[in-house]
């Protein structure tokens, strides 16, 4: 299972990043990004921590670690300058907390995030297709997600999807070590969202391809 949306101690999550990776390890990950909830207030201190013991981590327990951030409730028009932000400060995967309908996001968020050049916008919720066909020109991933509450949308999110040709992840949102998913439950929370064999093996492909990208950056 590769995880590209979990949360640690340092945002809203129940473990601190050492017990996180311990845990997806046992739970059969061969990769997690942690990407901890971030506005302006606190990714100068959220992506430095992650991003310094994010290799040792994964060396100590053999799997790859990605320092990530998840751009949370940021109104619309400081993504951009946040996002860029927090790649600087070392962030490998910038994720934006879309527009999901358990949440109040600000409208306008989802296409904020896809003008910005992110990398995953998680949990978009009812997304229009002219959001979507964005996606797909930008080659930005919309989210899959096992998370309750936001995967209510997962059957919309795969049919718009599938209609524009953007590309999908699959990502838990785990907040506690209930959360984590073997890759054998992904594969059932993807049929349940109406996705076939054929399009459940491209969104696994589309995860190895990002964590490959995020691998690659200095």
């Amino acid at each position: 299972m590769i995880d590209l949306h979990t949360h640690s101690l340092f945002s809203d999550g129940e473990l601190i990043p050492a017990e996180l990776v311990r845990r997806a390890k046992v739970k059969g990950y061969r990769a997690i990004a942690v990407t901890d909830h971030g506005d302006g207030s606190n990714i100068d201190f959220i992506v430095p921590r992650i991003a310094r013991v994010a290799r040792s981590l994964g060396v100590a327990n053999g799997l790859e670690v990605i320092c990530g951030i998840e751009l949370t409730h940021v109104p619309p028009g400081d993504i951009a300058p946040l996002a860029a932000e927090a790649r600087a400060l070392g962030a490998r995967i910038v994720i934006v907390h879309g527009e999901t309908i358990a949440e109040p996001v600000a409208p306008g968020t989802n296409r904020a995030a896809l003008e910005a050049g992110v990398d995953i916008l998680a949990h978009p919720g009812l997304i229009t297709g002219e959001e979507v066909a964005l996606a797909a020109s930008r080659g930005i991933y919309l989210e899959v997600t096992t998370r309750r509450g936001h995967s209510l949308t997962n059957g919309h999110v795969v049919k718009t999807a599938r209609q524009h040709g953007a590309p999908l992840v699959m990502n838990t949102d785990t907040h506690g070590p209930q959360d984590l998913v073997s890759r054998e439950q992904a594969v059932l929370i993807a049929r349940g969202a109406g996705m076939t064999n054929d399009e459940i093996a491209v969104m696994f492909a589309n995860a190895e391809s990002l964590l490959k990208k995020a691998g690659d950056i200095p």
